[in-house]
């Protein structure tokens, strides 16, 4: 299965990297995987909601360069549904199922993601309520993927 990640904004930290490339090298046994870091626009604590919308809009334009009509869409979101290891498993089994060209998960930046982007999502996935850092979101959602593709398989990593 070919899936990407497009994510806001840029990952400078060594040590999440390295986790994310940890990751990345699990998952190339399964997937055809691509990581893509879009830019994210400068926030600020105080923005009106116009301001924000006008941010969300800029973010989402460039998440959309990378997207094709035959993608499924996978929005990393709050409001989105939460899942177990075992039912994400079989969620990502019925997306390669679907016939899409690839999956392509978006995590947006600080402010999450425009409407236009959780429209166009096949499937909008929520970690829980808990606020994550961006890295962190993309270090469990590679791990996530990897989980859930080795409970598919029936094989030895989910414990």
């Amino acid at each position: 299965m070919r899936v990407a990640v497009v994510a806001v904004g840029k990952i400078r930290e060594k040590f999440w990297l390295e986790a994310l490339r940890e990751y990345e090298k699990r998952l190339s046994a399964y997937v055809d995987l691509e990581m893509v870091e879009v830019a994210d626009e400068p926030d600020r604590d105080e923005m009106s909601p116009g301001e924000v919308e006008a941010l969300l809009s800029r973010e989402a334009d460039r998440i959309e360069r990378w997207l094709r009509p035959r993608d499924g869409v996978i929005a990393l979101d709050i409001d989105g549904e939460a899942l177990s290891s075992e039912a994400w498993s079989e969620r990502y089994d019925r997306l390669c199922a679907a016939g899409y060209g690839r999956l392509v998960f978006v995590v947006g930046g600080s402010r999450g993601l425009h409407p236009r982007i959780k429209r166009r999502a096949a499937f909008r996935w929520s970690f829980g309520p808990i606020t994550l850092p961006h890295a962190l979101a993309r270090v469990v959602l590679l791990e996530q993927l990897y989980r859930g593709i080795r409970i598919l398989r029936g094989e030895p990593y989910h414990k």
